[in-house]
């Protein structure tokens, strides 16, 4: 048999987790293979970057699909089982699981939207150049993956959120080593301040850090408390880093005040992480090579 597409191990992958129990990655490719009757050779062969199996990759998006759908969830790293809503869609009996069934749910949808892409790329990709089609193909992971991130900082417990700012902060340059500036975060909490990092190795200067997990949109009497705070140390500087995201007025007072306060949302948080190697890791690497005219010239 051929190794199915990732669409069509969905349900058997729901299947396999109605027990309601807990099972590793590895239980469910063990499984699944031999539900599909696949060879063992069917089950070692690779994508053509060589980086990674077939199947192992599709069950991985069937996976991260249904994630995104509430059907199923991840207790912890390598580690999912199936969800309420996972055991009532079992209970209906549906013949099939796709993409097309997913859409069923908000959650799900939200996840998919990407308000910054051209509508034009997505449903006719054939106007694309081979380039254009690559660059799409990125940003569609890239968003992906950063949804991944968000969500797993909003399940996370708070001790662990700010050893995820303090990570980002300290590959930005900021803080110093990992080690100082995780004694200097997540100490204080007095005031609306969360902790306090140099902004550069040297210790020439302090920036005040405000970390939340939060459910709501962040207000402007937020913003107004912390650069309160701020003012109360005789501070200029301050870092506001939430999993939500920013009330317009709570924008328009940061941009107002002399005090210098940077806000950085969920979304933008997670691209940080994938700007600066924080919670991912590289998979593959690909090089895009182009005619070299000039070696063709001939003297």
């Amino acid at each position: 048999m051929a190794i199915p597409d990732f669409q069509t191990i969905m349900l058997p992958l729901l299947r396999f987790c109605a027990d309601g129990k807990e099972h590793a990655n590895q239980e469910a490719l063990d499984a699944l293979a031999t539900e599909f009757g696949l060879t063992n050779d069917e089950r070692k062969k690779l994508l053509p970057s060589g980086q990674q199996r077939v199947f192992d990759n599709r069950v991985a998006w069937a996976r991260a699909h249904m994630k995104m759908a509430l059907l199923i969830e991840n207790p912890r790293r390598g580690i999912f089982r199936i969800t309420g809503r996972g055991k009532f869609i079992l209970e209906q009996s549906p013949p099939s699981i796709d993409l097309k069934f997913l859409r069923q749910f908000s959650e799900y949808v939200d996840a998919r939207e990407k308000p910054k892409s051209d509508a034009s790329t997505v449903t006719v990709p054939e106007a694309q150049t081979p380039e254009e089609q690559i660059e799409q193909a990125y940003e569609t992971l890239r968003e992906n993956l950063a949804g991944e991130l968000l969500q797993q900082l909003k399940s996370a417990s708070p001790s662990f959120f700010e050893k995820v700012v303090v990570d980002v902060l300290v590959r930005m340059g900021y803080g110093g080593s990992l080690k100082d500036a995780g004694q200097a975060i997540g100490r204080s909490g007095d005031e609306g301040i969360d902790g306090v990092i140099n902004e550069d190795r040297l210790g020439l200067d302090s920036i005040y850090i405000q970390a939340k997990r939060w459910e709501g949109t962040v207000s402007r009497p937020e913003i107004q408390k912390f650069a309160g705070a701020l003012q109360g140390k005789r501070a200029t500087k301050g870092v506001f880093i939430t999993t939500s995201d920013f009330s317009e007025g709570s924008r328009d007072f940061a941009s107002n005040i002399s005090s210098k306060i940077i806000l950085i949302d969920g979304n933008q948080l997670a691209d940080l992480m994938i700007e600066y190697g924080v919670g991912v890791s590289t998979i593959v690497t690909y090089e895009l090579k182009k005619l070299d005219s000039d070696f063709f010239v001939e003297g």
